[in-house]
This record gives structure tokens, sequence and C-alpha cells, in this order.
């Protein structure tokens, strides 16, 4: 079985997450050499939690995507529309297991464009593994530590996006929530949801995007102009509908 160091952070936890399918991966994993165990819990998501663990001495991050406990219809709108994974029916365990091969393979992609996002290190069925952003405790979201350099942050975040852009990919679902600030800088999260540009409602995400980090940027005095963000994303104007 999986052991966490605290029992009240068992209790919370192992019926939402650690089911036998779960425990067998985890366990998988281990004798593999991709994990020494787990430690604690770091936050609960949508589809997934986050645990603390150890490899090899190293600490390292560990998603668990929820076999029974997640919006599986939401899950399956976004991949369905992906080019990337035609034929894809609606069988929920199909889903799940391709939405943590999804981030993986988004997380692979990102790194390789120069984007800063958590560095994958395994994935096998609904658990991936990838590094642990943080010090002695993990990083926190930009929601909840804003930066001392507030535009110098906000442009780091644009070149981000302008490098997934180029690598052909949009986050789709990045906002405060979903960006880490590590010793003032910003590490993108959460890639599951990123998709290419050849899918049909890339540009409204990517429009959506910008949307989100703009308004939170504005609440704290910065003078920002969306499609003037869209512009040195792409390097075109938007197209404004009629």
């Amino acid at each position: 079985m999986v052991r966490i160091k605290h029992p009240e952070e068992r209790t919370k936890t192992y019926k939402a997450v650690f089911d036998n399918f779960t425990n067998t991966t985890i366990l998988k994993l281990i004798s593999k050499g991709a994990l020494d165990g787990l430690e604690g819990p770091i936050s609960i998501g949508k589809e997934a939690n986050v645990f603390s663990a150890q490899a090899h001495g190293e600490r390292v991050a560990v998603k668990i995507y929820r076999m029974a406990n997640c919006d599986f219809n939401r899950m399956y709108d976004y991949i369905k529309a992906d080019p990337r994974f035609p034929d894809l029916d609606k069988n929920r365990r199909k889903v799940i297991l391709m939405w943590a091969r999804r981030e993986y393979r988004n997380l692979l992609k990102a790194r390789e464009a120069g984007v800063r996002v958590p560095t994958p290190r395994a994935v096998l069925n609904n658990v991936l593994v990838m590094e642990f952003i943080g010090d002695e405790t993990p990083a926190q979201r930009l929601k909840d530590s804003w930066p001392e350099k507030p535009k110098e942050f906000f442009d780091t975040i644009v070149k981000h996006m302008q490098k997934l852009y180029a690598a052909d990919l949009v986050h789709t679902d990045l906002s405060p929530f979903n960006i880490l600030n590590h010793h003032q800088e910003p590490v993108l999260i959460d890639l599951s949801q990123a998709t290419i540009l050849d899918n049909p409602n890339a540009q409204e995400y990517l429009t959506r995007d910008v949307k989100n980090i703009c308004a939170f940027f504005r609440k704290y005095g910065l003078d920002i102009d969306e499609d003037d963000v869209i512009k040195r994303i792409t390097g075109k104007k938007p197209m404004r509908k009629v």
C-alpha cells in the first residue's frame, strides 16, 4: 500500500485517490525506480491531486488523476477536439489515462521550447511524476504570492506564452491559479489541457488565457492592452468577430 507520513492526511485523501488501480500503478513506479514513496499532499485540483514524494533522495511531485471523482465530461470535451488524439471514445478510464499522457507530452514539448514548466520524469496510467517546484515548501501560486516586480513578471509570462505558441501549443487554462511564483520567476503548471493550434478552439482559448492574465495584473495597476499582448504572442493582430 502507498504510505503517507501523516495519518490525518491519509484519512482525507485515501478513498478519493488511492483505489487499487492507483496503488498498483504507484507500486510499479516504485519498482521501476521512478519513485521511492509518497510524503504528503500539496494540492487538490478539479481532476487530480498532487503529492510530494522522494525519488533517489530528491524531492519530486506526483500528480494522480482520480479515476472516479473527477469532472470526466469536462476532460472529454477538451481532449476530443485535440487532433493529436483521434478516435478516442467516451470511455472514462481511457480518457483519464490519455489525460495523464497528454500532460506529460505537453510538458516535454514546452520544456523543449524553453518554457519554464515542471520537468516531467515519468508517466504510468493515471500517475505523472515531475519536478518539484519549491525549496523546503512548495512554491506558491501567483494568486497567493504577488511578485516584487509585477511588470517584469508579467512580461516573462507573455514570453512563455509566446514560446508555447511558437511550439504549436496554447495552455487553454492559464490563470493566477496555474502559475507558480518561484524565486520571483513564473513557472507554468497544469498543462493537461494544453492543445495544439490545429484545434479549432485554439485561438479562442488563447484569447481567454490573455484576458485572464491581463485582468489579474490590471488589478494591481498595470496598464495592459489585450490586443497588444496577443500580437506579441502570435505576431499578428487578433481577428475580431463581426
